[in-house]
C-alpha cells in the first residue's frame, strides 16, 4: 500500500503535468469549433424567428388592410344574398324538392347528376333553405341571411349600424319569431310544407304550453310583440306609459321616464298628497332616466305652491327638452344647438315692462315722506325722452333653423376615422356639434393612445378633409374627449339683430354688456367690459377686426343710456368711427377746445390721453372723499343723495375709449402713447374707465409686455404665423382660424371661438341717426384741461424771474443748428435731463420751437439769429 501511493504521488507530481501541458492545445481548438457552432445555431434561430416575425407582421398587416376587408365583405355580402334568395325561393317549390332533399347529405345531393330541384339556388339552396326553415329557426330563419349581409357591408365600411344591436335585434326574432311563429301559423297551417317554427320553436312551443297552457301562450307572444315594438318605437313607450296614467284618477304629474302627460290638480278643499310607492311606480321604473329636463309651455298657468287658489286651475303640460334633428348612428352623434329665443318688441317698451308697478301703500308712504326727505337723483331726468334704437334698424339674415348637411357630416367624420386609424389611432365614440361656421367633432380615445399622437395629425387631418385650416384642442378643458374644429362648407351668418334680440341679451344685467357673437354651440356671447376691465383687439387686415369694435360699440348703444356711459373713439385712419359723429352729444366725449369729438389727428391724441390721467385722478379724489372703493358704490350714494355736489361732487358716467389703429399711434408718438395707457390700464377700472385697443400689427414692438399684462382679455381674429398668435393670445391657433368674424376670445387660461356678428356700415349709420335726431346735451362731455406745467400755453408769458440762466445760450443753440432737442441742450451744456427738459419747456412758451412729437425733435420757428435777438430783446 505504501508503494502504491509513493506511485500515485510521484505521478501525480511529473506525470500530471505533462499530460495537462500537452492537452491543453486540443481543448482550445476544441472551444473554438464548439463557440461557432453555437454561434452558426444562434445566427439560424434568429432568422429564422425574423422570418416568422416578418410572416406574421405581412399577415396581420394583409388582414388590416382595407381592400382586403372591402373584397371579403362582398364576398360575405354575397354569401348572405343567396342564402336570402334560397329561403324565398324554399316558399313557393319547398313542397317540390322536400322529398328530394329529406335524409340526404349536401355531398350526396351534390354527387346526384340526375336529381333535378325547383329552388332558384339549384342544389345548394334546396338543402341551405330545408335546413333553416324546417331544421332551425321556421320563418324567421330569414333574419340570418339579413344578419350575413350586414357583416359584409360592415366589413365594405358601408354600414356604420351597431354590432351589438344588429347581433341581439337577430339573436331575439330567431328566438321569440320561432316560438310565435310556431304557435300561430304552425295551428293556422298544420299541413304546409313549411315547419313555421322550425325545429327550434316547436320544441320550446310544446314545453311551454305544457306548463303554462294556452293562455299563458298568448300572453307570451303578446310580451313578444310589445317588446319589438318598444325596442323599434321609443314613442310607443310615451304612448302606453300616458295611456295608463291617464287611466289613474289623481297623479302628481312628475311622471319618472320623462313622457309628455296631462296633469289634473286636485280640488280646492283637498290637499295634495303625494301617491304611494305601489305598482305604478313599479311600472314606470322601466323607462326612468335620471333629471329629465322639462320645459313648461309658456301660455300655461303652473299651480301655486299656496292653498288659496282657483277652484279650477288650467291643466299644464309638461314635456321633456328633445334636442332637434339629434343623430344616433352608432357611436356617432350630431347635435344641432337651437337658436336663441329673441325678443320682437321694441327696446323702449322693454324699459316700461321693466319698471314695477307700484302699490297704492307705497305712493302714499312715498308722499309722506317727500316732505321730510329728499327723492333720488335721477342721473337720465335730463335725458327722459330718449329712446334706445329699435331692433327695425338691424338687418335679418334668414339663416335661422337651417338643415344640416348629413351627408357631410357623416363624410367628415368617416374622413377623420379613418385617417386616425391609418396612423394607428382607434377611437371608441365620436359626436358632431354643429355651429354657424365651425363643427366641433369630439373624439374619445381608445385607452393607451396619447393625446400628443392626435394633435400632431393637425394637418393630415386637414388635408384628409380638404379644409381651409383646423384646430385641434386636446383635451378639451372640463371634458374628457378631444375636439376637432372644422369649418362649414357652407357658412352662416351671425346677424347682429339674433344677438342684440335674444333674451340673454335684453335681461343681462351687467354693468357695460357687449354681445360678441354666437359660440359654437350656438350660444350668444355676452361679457361685462366693467369685469374685464380691458381689452386688446388684433387681427390680420379684412379679417372683421373692425367689424368687431363696430359690433362692440353697437351692443353699448343699444344697452346704455347717454347718461349712463361716455366714449373716446380715436380713429387714425379718419374712416372708421366717422359714422358716429352724429352722436357727439349723447355719448361721446372730447377735449373743451377740440373741434371734432372722434379723434383723427395723432397730436390730439396724446393731450386727450393726458386728460383721461387727470380725469381717472380726478375721479379717484372724489372716491377717497366719499369713502368708497368703486365706481359703483359711489354713484349709489350720489343717486340717494349722500354726496353734496356742493362739496365737488356729480354722477360719474362710464367712459369708454376705444383706439383703432394702435400699432399707427406707437409709430408716430411712442412712449408718450403707451405711458398713459399703462397708467389708465393699471388704475381706471374702480373708477369705471375701460380701454379697448385694435391692432392689425401683433408684433412685440407694438403690443409691448406692459400693454399685453394690463389687458387680460383679448380678442384675436386671424392672423398669418403663430408669433403672432402668441403674442396676441400667449397661445396657438388664431393662425388657423378661416377668417370673416372668426375669432378667439381669451380671458385667462381659456379660448372661447366665436363667430362674430356682422353689423354693416349702414346699419351702424341708421342706429347713429336715429339717436342724433333726438335731444341731447348741450355739448359733448368735456374732459378735464390738461395744463403744461410751468405756467400757461401762450407765447411769450414767460415770467424772466423763472427763466434759466442758460435760457438764451440754449434758444441760440437750437436756432443755429436748427433742431429741437433736449438731448442736444443736455450734451452742449453737460446739464442733467430735469434741467434741459425745462429749458425746453420755457423755449417752447417763447415760441421759438413747436410741441413735442414723440420720438422726432420740434420744429424750429425761429429760422436765423437777428430773428432771435430780436425776440430775446422783446422778452427782457
Amino acid at each position: 500500500m505504501q508503494l502504491l501511493a509513493f506511485f500515485i504521488t510521484f505521478a501525480g507530481k511529473n506525470g500530471a503535468i505533462k499530460i495537462e501541458s500537452s492537452r491543453c492545445p486540443l481543448s482550445k481548438a476544441r472551444r473554438r469549433t464548439i463557440m461557432a457552432k453555437r454561434k452558426k445555431t444562434t445566427a439560424k434561430r434568429k432568422t429564422a424567428a425574423s422570418s416568422a416575425r416578418k410572416r406574421k407582421n405581412s399577415f396581420i398587416n394583409f388582414l388590416k388592410n382595407e381592400r382586403v376587408h372591402f373584397i371579403f365583405g362582398v364576398l360575405v355580402a354575397f354569401l348572405g344574398i343567396f342564402t336570402l334568395l334560397a329561403i324565398i325561393s324554399f316558399f313557393f317549390t319547398g313542397a317540390a324538392d322536400q322529398s328530394k332533399v329529406l335524409n340526404k347529405s349536401f355531398w350526396e345531393l351534390t354527387q346526384d347528376k340526375q336529381l333535378e330541384v325547383a329552388n332558384w339556388a339549384s342544389t345548394g339552396g334546396a338543402f341551405l333553405s330545408e335546413t333553416l326553415v324546417n331544421k332551425w329557426f321556421g320563418v324567421f330563419s330569414m333574419l340570418i341571411p339579413f344578419f350575413v349581409i350586414y357583416l359584409g357591408l360592415r366589413m365594405m365600411k358601408v354600414s356604420n349600424f351597431s354590432f351589438i344591436k344588429a347581433l341581439f335585434i337577430t339573436a331575439f326574432g330567431l328566438i321569440c319569431g320561432s316560438i310565435s311563429s310556431a304557435f300561430i301559423l304552425g295551428r293556422l297551417f298544420p299541413k304546409s310544407h313549411i315547419n313555421w317554427g322550425g325545429a327550434h320553436g316547436s320544441q320550446i312551443e310544446q314545453i311551454i304550453e305544457s306548463s303554462v297552457g294556452v293562455p299563458g301562450m298568448i300572453l307570451l307572444v303578446l310580451l313578444f310583440i310589445l317588446i319589438i315594438v318598444v325596442i323599434f318605437r321609443q314613442s310607443s313607450m310615451h304612448k302606453i306609459q300616458e295611456t295608463l296614467i291617464n287611466s289613474k284618477p289623481s297623479f302628481n304629474g312628475k311622471n319618472e321616464s320623462g313622457a309628455p302627460i296631462e296633469l289634473e290638480f286636485n280640488e280646492p278643499d283637498e290637499p295634495e298628497r303625494e301617491p304611494k310607492p305601489g305598482i305604478w311606480k313599479k311600472l314606470f321604473a322601466f323607462g326612468k332616466k335620471d333629471n329629465p329636463e322639462l320645459e313648461i309651455e309658456p301660455n300655461v298657468v303652473p299651480p301655486p305652491t299656496a292653498p288659496e287658489r282657483p277652484d279650477k286651475a288650467p291643466a299644464r303640460v309638461v314635456k321633456p327638452i328633445v334636442k332637434d334633428n339629434e343623430l344616433e348612428n352608432d357611436a356617432f352623434e350630431v347635435i344641432v344647438p337651437k337658436d336663441e329665443v329673441q325678443i320682437t318688441k321694441t327696446a323702449p317698451e322693454a324699459e316700461e315692462e321693466k319698471t314695477p308697478p307700484v302699490a297704492e301703500s307705497d305712493k302714499e308712504n312715498e308722499a309722506e315722506s317727500d316732505v321730510e326727505i329728499m327723492e333720488d337723483y335721477d342721473p337720465k331726468k335730463d335725458l327722459s325722452s330718449f329712446a334706445f334704437p329699435t331692433m327695425e334698424l338691424l338687418k335679418v339674415y334668414n339663416t335661422g333653423n337651417k338643415e344640416v348637411d348629413m351627408q357631410e357630416q357623416n363624410e367628415n367624420k368617416n374622413k377623420i376615422i379613418h385617417t386616425l386609424r391609418n396612423y394607428g389611432i382607434e377611437i371608441t365614440s365620436i359626436k358632431a356639434t354643429v355651429g354657424p361656421t365651425i363643427t366641433l367633432y369630439e373624439i374619445v380615445p381608445q385607452a393607451g393612445v396619447r393625446i400628443s399622437r392626435i394633435r400632431n395629425l393637425e394637418d393630415d387631418i386637414a388635408l384628409s378633409l380638404s379644409a381651409l385650416g383646423i384646430r385641434i384642442i386636446a383635451p378639451m378643458p372640463g371634458k374628457g374627449t378631444i375636439g376637432i374644429e372644422v369649418p362649414n362648407k357652407d357658412p352662416q351668418i351671425v346677424s347682429m339683430q339674433s344677438v342684440i334680440a335674444s333674451v340673454k341679451f335684453q335681461e343681462c344685467t351687467y354693468d357695460l354688456p357687449v354681445a360678441l357673437g354666437k359660440t359654437i354651440t350656438n350660444e350668444v356671447f355676452i361679457f361685462d367690459l366693467a369685469k374685464m376691465p380691458h381689452l386688446l383687439v388684433a387681427g390680420a387686415t379684412g379679417q372683421g377686426k373692425s367689424v368687431g369694435l363696430n359690433a362692440i360699440i353697437t351692443s353699448l348703444l343699444y344697452k346704455k343710456h347717454p347718461s349712463e356711459m361716455k366714449m373716446v373713439l380715436v380713429d387714425p385712419k379718419m374712416v372708421e368711427f366717422n359714422i358716429y359723429s352724429t352722436i357727439e352729444k349723447h355719448y361721446l366725449a372730447k377735449l373743451p377746445d377740440a373741434e371734432k369729438a372722434i379723434i383723427t389727428d395723432v397730436s390730439k391724441v396724446t393731450q386727450t390721453l393726458n386728460s383721461l390721467t387727470k380725469e381717472m385722478d380726478d375721479r379717484y379724489e372724489l372716491l377717497m372723499r366719499a369713502k368708497v372703493r368703486a365706481i359703483k358704490e359711489y354713484n349709489e350714494k350720489f343717486i340717494k343723495r349722500r354726496l353734496n355736489p356742493n362739496n365737488g361732487h356729480r354722477y360719474l358716467p362710464y367712459i369708454v375709449v376705444v383706439i383703432d389703429e394702435f400699432g399707427d399711434l406707437i409709430m408716430t408718438a411712442g412712449k408718450e402713447i403707451e405711458m398713459p395707457i399703462a397708467r389708465i390700464a393699471q388704475k381706471a377700472r374702480a373708477v369705471g374707465m375701460h380701454m379697448v385697443i385694435a391692432t392689425q400689427r401683433p408684433t412685440t414692438n407694438i403690443i409691448t409686455g406692459t400693454i399685453k399684462a394690463n389687458f387680460p382679455a383679448r380678442m384675436a381674429f386671424r392672423v398669418t404665423s403663430q408669433i403672432d398668435s402668441r403674442t396676441i393670445l400667449d397661445a396657438t391657433g388664431a393662425n388657423q382660424l378661416i377668417g370673416r368674424g372668426d375669432m378667439l376670445f381669451s380671458q385667462g387660461s381659456n379660448l372661447i371661438r366665436i363667430q362674430c356678428a356682422f353689423v354693416d356700415t349702414p346699419e351702424v349709420e341708421e342706429i347713429s341717426q336715429y339717436i342724433g335726431k333726438q335731444r341731447g346735451y348741450e355739448s359733448a362731455f368735456a374732459l378735464p384741461e390738461v395744463i403744461a406745467e410751468g405756467g400757461g400755453d401762450d407765447k411769450g408769458s414767460l415770467d424772466s424771474n423763472e427763466r434759466d440762466a442758460l435760457f438764451e445760450e440754449a434758444a441760440r443753440l437750437i436756432v443755429v443748428h436748427q433742431q429741437g432737442s433736449t438731448s442736444l441742450i443736455q450734451r452742449k451744456f453737460s446739464i442733467g435731463y430735469n434741467r434741459a427738459g425745462r429749458l425746453m419747456d420755457q423755449i417752447e412758451r417763447a415760441g421759438i420751437v413747436g410741441p413735442a412729437q414723440g420720438s422726432k425733435p420740434r420744429d424750429v420757428y425761429i429760422s436765423d439769429e437777428y430773428s432771435l435777438e430780436k425776440l430775446l430783446d422783446s422778452l427782457r
